[in-house]
């Protein structure tokens, strides 16, 4: 799994309005596509906005990263200042199988 991490720290509140409406519209559009997993928007109560996609491989994040409809994106990104994002190369997920490995392994 890749996961697109975005936050972006706006100046007011209004202004994470703004970015929080672009970012919901542009979530619509990228979940209507079968090869995204998710993706979402939200806002802090500091007015930090963040932005999440979820694609199953790399070459679909690839795909969408190539894509015309990645510029929307792109372009609230840049209107920020001092955005952050990070591309999480996800390399296996495991559940409560992990915890029963973890906790019954002595020494550490």
């Amino acid at each position: 799994m890749v996961r697109l991490r975005v936050a972006l720290h706006a100046s007011s509140a209004s202004r994470a309005r703004d970015f929080l409406d672009a970012l919901r519209y542009i979530a619509l559009g990228t979940r209507c596509n079968q090869e995204c997993l998710s993706a979402s928007a939200w806002v802090d109560p500091d007015s930090r906005v963040h932005y999440v996609e979820e694609w199953s491989t790399e070459p679909e994040m690839r795909r969408r990263v190539r894509s015309e409809s990645f510029s929307p994106l792109l372009a609230v990104v840049e209107s920020a200042c001092n955005p952050e994002v990070h591309f999480d190369f996800v390399s296996e997920t495991r559940g409560l199988e992990y915890v029963a490995e973890a906790r019954n392994t002595t020494g550490n």
